[in-house]
């Protein structure tokens, strides 16, 4: 579930963050927000990806994205229908994973499990 989610922000953040930046942040201002927080999405996208892939800090950037996503599907894809083009589908599906991670954590194959000394050998003994 992590590496899934990890992997489709890191694809999905990429083109935003090296390629459409300016782009990205001013259709953000086009739906009554601030200018700034296009840049916040582009990075929560693509950095929080990162750190869900490496399993780092896995709750508070699987907050981030399911906030960013929730937001996306309510000011983008909510009126386009469940499953119509631009529908709230896939958006829906990717914040329920970021949800889900949000109370499971990263898992025992992650940085934030081993840095909490978790998978020790000499644990227990």
């Amino acid at each position: 579930m992590r590496l899934t989610l990890g992997a489709i922000m890191v694809v999905h953040g990429y083109h935003k963050v090296f390629g459409g930046l300016h782009h990205h942040a001013d259709f953000v201002a086009s739906l009554g927000f601030p200018h700034w927080l296009g840049y916040v999405s582009s990075f929560t996208e693509f950095l929080g990806g990162l750190l869900i892939l490496a399993g780092l800090f896995t709750r508070v950037a699987a907050f981030a994205i399911c906030v960013n996503l929730c937001v996306a599907i309510w000011k983008v894809h909510l009126h386009n229908g469940l499953t119509g083009d631009h529908g709230m589908e896939f958006p829906l599906a990717v914040a329920t994973l970021a949800f889900a991670l949000i109370f499971f954590g990263a898992g025992p194959i992650a940085l934030d499990h081993i840095l909490r000394g978790g998978g020790s050998s000499a644990r227990g003994k």
